[in-house]
C-alpha cells in the first residue's frame, strides 16, 4: 500500500514539474539557452553581456557595426503581443474572431510564450486569404511606430546595416520595419499556407540562417566577420537564437530600462505617418478590448438615435439632443453670411450679383458638410467626389457627385451657387493624421466669396472613415464612439480668380493659398499627395469606385 502511495506521489510531482516548467514558468525554459550562451560569450574574445542602460560606449561611431536587435524585446516598449494579433483579429477576421481571442486570453496567461503565440496565430490567421491580408502594411505599422522607444531608436540609427529579429510573422512585422524604420533584414517567422489561405501554423523557428548571415556580411570587409556584429536583446526573448552567436557582444534591454524610455514623437518618424487603415482607432490591449465588447450592445441604438435626430428633427432642436447623447461640436470665428454687396471685379467680368458663398474645408469624415450645418444652422449644398449610393440616399442634405471632367464640374458648380451656398472638400478623400493632401484648384475659378474652413474631429474608439472597408457605413461607425467631437474654425474669406482678371494670379496659387491657412489654423502640414498616393498604398488600388461599366 505504501508502495502505491510513493508511486502516484512520485507520478504527481513529476507531472507537476512539467506543467510548471512548460506552463506556469515560461523563463525557466529559458535558462539553458541563455547559459549555452553565457558560457559561449565567456570564452575566447567573446565578451559577456552587460546592461545597455549602464555602458555609454554604445552611444559610439556604430556605422561600421552590424546590430541584431530584438524586436519585441529592445525595440518595442510593450512587451506583450495581445494587441498586435487583437488588430490582426479584428480588422482581418471581424467580431467573432477578435472575441474568441479576447475569451483566450485567461489560456494564454496560463501557457508559455511559445505556446501563446501560437495559440494567437492560429485564432487570427486560419482560414484568411492571403492575398487579401493588408493589416501589416495599411494598419499596424501606426501602432507599432506608437510602441517604439525612442532611446533605442537613437542607438540603431547609429549602425551600419540593421538587422530586425522577432517571434511574429513576417506579414505583420516587415512592413513596419522596412518601410518605417529602414531596417535592412528582418529575421520573423514564415505561417503555412493551403491554396491561398493561411492555416494558422508557423514554420520552424529559424532554423537555417545560412541566407541571413550572408545578406548581413554584404559591405562588411573585415577578415573575422563577428568582430563587427552588436547583439541587442533581452533576456526572455530570442538570445536563444542562432544570429545572437555571431555578436562579440550582446547588450541586454532589461524592464525597468523600457520604463524610462520615451514614446517616439511623430516629427522624429524615420518615415512619417501620412495614412492608415482599419476601424479601431484605441490601442486594443486586454483590458481595453474587454471595454470595446462592453460598449458594443450599445453602439448600433446609439448611432441609430443619433441618425434619426439630426435627418428629422430642426437644428434648433436637434442640436442640444444630439450634445445630451455625447456629440459634441465647437465653433470659432463664425463668418458672416450676408452677401448682398457684390465685390468690384464681380461686376467688371459681369458675374452674376447674387451668389451663395463657397465653403471651402479640409476633409475628416464624410459628416463634415453636415456638421457646418449645424454650425451654420442652415442649409447647405456639398458637392462629391466619390459617394456611395447608400450615403447619397441617406444624407440629410442636397449632394451632387462631380464627374472629374474639368468643364463639366465647373459649370454644375456654378449653377450651384447660383442656387445658394456650397461646401467642397478639394482634397477628394480623408486624411486621419495631421497632413493636408494637395487641393484640387477647381473651386478658385467658381467665386469670389471663398470662405476656408478648417475641421478636425477627435475619436476614441473607431474611426469613420476607411480605405477598403464599407464606406456606407463610415458616418454610422463614427456615431458609435461615445464621444465623437468636431471642431470647425471659420477663417477669413478668400478671393478667387474673378478678382484678377489680368492673371496676376492662377488657380493653382488660390489653392496653395487655402491649404497653407487651413494647415496654419490646425498646425497640419500640408503636402502634395493625392487621394490615388492614400489608396495605392492602402487598399492597392486607385480608390475609383465603379458601377457597370462606368466610373463614377
Amino acid at each position: 500500500m505504501s508502495l502505491n502511495v510513493s508511486f502516484f506521489k512520485s507520478l504527481f510531482f513529476y507531472f507537476f514539474r512539467i506543467l510548471y516548467r512548460q506552463f506556469i514558468n515560461p523563463k525557466f525554459q529559458h535558462r539553458s539557452a541563455v547559459s549555452n550562451i553565457e558560457a559561449t560569450l565567456t570564452h575566447g574574445k567573446y565578451r559577456k553581456y552587460p546592461s545597455l542602460a549602464h555602458r555609454s560606449d554604445v552611444q559610439d561611431d556604430l556605422s561600421t557595426q552590424t546590430l541584431i536587435f530584438d524586436v519585441e524585446g529592445a525595440l518595442l516598449k510593450s512587451s506583450s503581443l495581445f494587441p498586435y494579433f487583437m488588430l490582426v483579429a479584428f480588422e482581418a477576421g471581424g467580431l467573432i474572431r477578435a472575441f474568441v481571442l479576447l475569451l483566450s486570453y485567461p489560456i494564454l496567461c496560463l501557457v508559455n510564450e511559445e505556446m501563446g503565440l501560437k495559440i494567437m496565430v492560429m485564432v487570427c490567421f486560419f482560414g484568411i486569404k492571403k492575398d487579401e491580408f493588408r493589416i501589416g502594411t495599411a494598419v499596424l505599422p501606426k501602432f507599432f511606430l506608437e510602441d517604439v522607444g525612442f532611446e533605442i531608436l537613437q542607438v540603431l540609427q547609429r549602425g551600419g546595416k540593421r538587422v530586425g529579429v522577432s517571434n511574429m510573422p513576417q506579414v505583420m512585422i516587415d512592413s513596419f520595419l522596412r518601410d518605417y524604420l529602414e531596417i535592412d533584414v528582418v529575421v520573423a517567422r514564415d505561417l503555412k499556407i493551403f491554396c491561398g489561405y493561411f492555416v494558422g501554423l508557423m514554420e520552424e523557428r529559424h532554423n537555417d540562417n545560412k541566407l541571413v548571415l550572408e545578406e548581413m556580411q554584404l559591405g562588411h570587409q573585415s577578415n573575422n566577420f563577428n568582430d563587427d556584429v552588436i547583439g541587442i536583446s533581452s533576456f526572455n526573448n530570442s538570445l536563444d537564437h542562432k544570429l545572437f552567436l555571431q555578436c562579440k557582444e550582446i547588450y541586454v534591454v532589461r524592464r525597468s530600462d523600457k520604463k524610462s524610455w520615451q514614446h517616439l514623437p511623430r516629427d522624429k518618424y524615420t518615415k512619417p505617418l501620412v495614412f492608415h487603415d482599419g476601424r479601431l482607432a484605441l490601442r486594443p490591449t486586454p483590458l481595453a478590448s474587454l471595454v470595446l465588447f462592453m460598449w458594443l450592445p450599445f453602439t448600433f441604438p446609439l448611432a441609430l438615435f443619433r441618425v434619426l435626430v439630426a435627418i428629422i428633427i430642426p437644428h434648433d432642436i436637434s442640436t442640444p439632443i444630439l450634445t445630451f447623447t455625447g456629440l459634441r461640436l465647437t465653433v470659432t470665428t463664425p463668418p458672416k453670411t450676408s452677401n448682398s454687396t457684390p465685390s468690384k471685379s464681380s461686376s467688371k467680368t459681369k458675374r452674376p450679383r447674387q451668389r451663395g458663398l463657397l465653403y471651402v474645408c479640409n476633409h475628416r469624415t464624410l459628416l463634415d458638410p453636415l456638421y457646418m450645418c449645424f454650425a451654420l444652422k442652415k442649409n447647405l449644398t456639398a458637392v462629391t467626389y466619390s459617394l456611395s449610393r447608400m450615403s447619397e440616399i441617406l444624407a440629410p442634405i442636397k449632394t451632387v457627385r462631380l464627374t472629374r471632367d474639368r468643364d463639366q464640374d465647373g459649370k454644375m458648380m456654378e449653377r450651384l451657387l447660383n442656387q445658394g451656398d456650397l461646401v467642397v472638400c478639394p482634397e477628394g478623400t480623408t486624411c486621419r493624421e495631421p497632413y493636408l493632401m494637395r487641393f484640387s484648384p477647381l473651386f478658385a475659378e467658381m467665386s469670389d466669396n471663398i470662405v476656408s474652413v478648417a475641421v478636425n474631429t477627435y475619436v476614441t474608439m473607431f474611426y469613420g472613415t476607411t480605405a477598403s472597408g464599407l464606406k456606407c457605413l463610415d458616418p454610422f461607425i463614427f456615431l458609435m464612439n461615445p464621444l465623437p467631437s468636431y471642431t470647425i474654425e471659420f477663417l477669413h474669406a478668400v478671393s478667387g480668380l474673378y478678382t484678377c482678371p489680368d492673371g496676376e494670379k492662377s488657380r493653382f496659387d488660390v489653392a496653395n493659398h487655402v491649404q497653407s491657412e487651413i494647415g496654419k489654423a490646425l498646425g497640419f502640414e500640408c503636402t502634395k499627395l493625392t487621394r490615388r498616393d492614400k489608396y495605392m498604398i492602402l487598399a492597392g488600388n486607385e480608390g475609383i469606385a465603379c458601377t457597370g461599366n462606368q466610373k463614377s
